[in-house]
């Protein structure tokens, strides 16, 4: 915008310096041409008083010569009475222009060498007399160069002065408008904080309001939404206590140890959801070096909670590569909770005695997770992926796989889904392991052929 306003001034104001000075220009030059003709015309009315009197030609020449230079006029008096013409002075017309002045009686130009000669006739007794006085070049442009200097260098400082007030009329311009555009960045990058200073021309000062006040009401449907999270948290805690109290009335029983193990998971779940809803900002800031977990470890957990239930309903588990340790960026509670929700789906949406597996790859720059079954698999996808629809059956609440997209997008991953080995639904969790970026534009065909590199060398 800054640019582009100082290049229109420039071109305005260029249009108006041309289109001023060329016109003035041009009318002080021939008003220096009719200064030098007009002193031209005073000289020769010096020699026609003269003429009217004598035409004798010693007095002639005293006349002329005291009128101005012998080099500089000269007087063309006709033949008469058996005299011959007589030429007084330096002539340096052409005999053909004397002779049509003399015959038109008006006074006229002619270019001559080094010039211009006026040529005056005076009509007496005796004839037509022509005087011829030289007006030199240099006389006719005397002090046009300088105006024109003068002119040049006037409208170059007005196309300078109007740039530098264009410029400075755009950083006015420019500044609010990249201030709302970092703060707009800002909060995007989840930095509450962010505001922008409410200053600059009458739009951009209504835009930075504007936005100040999108950014507070932000900031308090997120506090909102936190207290609802927690509240709605915290209602869980009287059936949790209820099945916490039922459970140990179980006994020993495996299945009484595993019912039991469940609950409190789900409470120490339910405690971590209440205290993150209840801080005051949000976790912006990526987790620092040694953070993370071993998704191997949790793979091997998780699938001992579910290869009980697997059991009981005829299921064949398989599970490969949790037999060393794989290093992630993600918190073991997060990895724990997406392999729950992609499990708990295969549960919920295969028959029973449908097979499964879980494989982890461990790459250079990232770890694929795959989870596949033998179910009939997915014929949407793409509404499976979008957050909160689920399949519309009972207990569905369609926040599984989104909870799985956050996770590995976080670092800089995606999840896709495909078919799998088994026939039915794969769903693999790409683990960027170098960055935790969010997935934008045009980051996806990286992530894609990263993918296809891990997988091949797995």
């Amino acid at each position: 915008m800054r640019w582009a306003l100082v290049k229109v001034c420039l071109a305005v104001t260029t249009m108006v310096v041309v289109a001023f000075a060329v016109p003035l220009g041009l009318v002080i030059k021939e008003m220096a041409r009719d200064r030098a003709f007009s002193n031209a015309e005073r000289e020769a009315a010096v020699v026609v008083p003269a003429l009217s009197i004598t035409t004798d030609r010693d007095q002639l020449e005293r006349v002329v010569a005291s009128a101005g230079s012998d080099d500089g006029m000269a007087v063309h008096l006709p033949a008469s009475d058996g005299r011959a013409a007589v030429d007084l002075g330096r002539q340096r017309a052409a005999d053909t222009d004397i002779a049509a002045v003399r015959k038109l009686g008006r006074a006229s130009t002619t270019e001559v060498p080094g010039g211009s000669a006026l040529l005056q006739p005076v009509a007496l007794s005796l004839g037509t007399v022509v005087i011829e006085v030289y007006v030199p070049e240099s006389e006719v442009s005397n002090g046009v160069g300088t105006a024109w200097a003068v002119l040049a260098a006037v409208g170059a400082a007005l196309v300078v002065g109007s740039v530098a007030v264009a410029d400075r009329l755009g950083v006015r311009m420019v500044q609010p408008a990249r201030r709302l555009v970092e703060g707009a960045h800002e909060l995007g990058e989840g930095q509450l904080g962010a505001r922008v200073p409410e200053e600059g021309p009458n739009e951009l000062r209504l835009a930075a309001v504007a936005f100040n006040s999108m950014a507070d009401q932000v900031v308090q449907l997120l506090a909102n939404e936190r207290e609802l999270a927690a509240d709605l948290s915290h209602r869980l805690r009287t059936p949790l206590t209820v099945l916490r109290l039922n459970a140990a009335s179980l006994g020993d029983t495996p299945a009484a140890e595993q019912t039991r193990t469940a609950v409190a998971q789900l409470e120490r779940e339910v405690d971590t959801i209440i205290r993150t809803a209840r801080e005051a900002k949000p976790r912006t800031a990526a987790a620092g070096p040694g953070a993370g977990c071993d998704a191997a470890e949790v793979v091997r957990e998780r699938m001992a909670f579910w290869s009980a239930l697997a059991e009981d309903e005829g299921r064949k588990v398989r599970t490969a590569g949790v037999d060393r340790p794989v290093r992630i960026p993600v918190a073991r509670t997060d990895l724990a909770a997406a392999l729950d929700a992609l499990l708990g789906n295969v549960f919920r949406h295969t028959p029973e005695g449908t097979a499964f597996a879980v494989d982890v790859h461990n790459g250079e720059d990232a770890v694929i997770v795959l989870v596949s079954d033998a179910g009939p698999g997915i014929l949407d996808p793409e509404a499976a992926m979008a957050r909160g629809r689920g399949s519309g059956a009972a207990g569905s609440t369609g926040l599984g796989l989104d909870i799985v997209r956050r996770l590995a997008e976080s670092t800089g991953g995606d999840v896709r889904i495909g078919s799998s080995v088994l026939g039915g639904t794969e769903i693999r969790v790409w683990i960027q392991l170098n960055g935790r970026d969010p997935v934008r534009r045009g980051h996806r065909g990286a992530v894609r052929r990263r993918r296809r590199a891990v997988a091949g060398r797995s």
